[in-house]
């Protein structure tokens, strides 16, 4: 397995399209995922397009097929908010129970500069390798949507 370190820089050299990141996340978050739209506005901020602040894109991949990945964003905040929050993650879900959530994670965090933040449903499987790397629920979240 591969690990890839994917940002604005270097995103000539990427091994696969950012459809692709996009196609693999929708279908692998499953019931915790987003619409299509809202995983690519995702990416942009992390490639500093539309005002983002940048970010990165951790992918693991075996024989040119993604078997997980993640997309961290920074907050351009520090101390009272984490510095980054973890957006996306997922794993294909033929390749889930080989370490490859914990892999993606363990690369990704000495990579980010400060604090990261996280959202997880409380019925999320995923909760439990959060809270082994040691992340901690210091907060319920609560939101306002005008809209509602």
């Amino acid at each position: 397995m591969n690990l890839h370190h994917l940002h604005k820089k270097n995103q000539s050299e990427w091994v696969f399209t950012e459809s692709e990141l996009v196609d693999f996340l929708f279908t692998h978050l499953e019931q915790y995922g987003d619409p299509r739209e809202d995983i690519q506005a995702c990416l942009d901020f992390a490639l500093e397009r539309n005002s983002g602040l940048g970010g990165f894109v951790i992918v693991a991949e075996e024989d040119k097929q993604i078997l997980g990945l993640t997309i961290i964003n920074h907050t351009g905040m520090k101390r009272y908010i984490p510095s980054n929050i973890l957006v996306y993650i997922a794993v294909d879900n033929q390749a889930r129970g080989r370490g490859i959530g914990r892999k993606i994670m363990e690369t990704a965090l000495p990579l980010c500069q400060g604090g990261v933040a996280l959202h997880v449903e409380p019925d999320n499987p995923a909760k439990h390798l959060y809270e082994n790397i040691g992340f901690t629920n210091k907060y319920l979240e609560m939101r306002w949507n005008p809209q509602n």
